[in-house]
């Protein structure tokens, strides 16, 4: 997965919570998307063990179904590790 670039990680990310259904807060204008942020863009070809991602959802969810229903969703590769509610 080194080889996946910021925007393709980003839209991996938005695909994997369209499948999986959650309920997710859309950003507001003309091309409505996924609001989300990953804190930190990564070079090609670098890897990392962690890295964070803020998810707004629309209903509040335990923090495990979360976790399993979009992990399920997600490639070989990518997991989702830990949360935590803010």
């Amino acid at each position: 997965m080194k080889f996946i670039s910021h925007l393709d990680l980003v839209r991996l990310f938005q695909r994997a919570l369209r499948r999986a259904g959650l309920p997710v807060v859309m950003t507001k204008g003309f091309s409505p998307r996924i609001k989300m942020s990953i804190t930190r863009a990564l070079k090609l070809g670098i890897e990392s063990e962690s890295e964070e991602a803020t998810f707004y959802l629309s209903e509040k969810l335990p923090p495990r179904l979360f976790t399993d229903t979009l992990n399920a969703k997600l490639p070989n590769g990518i997991k989702i590790t830990g949360i935590e509610e803010i």
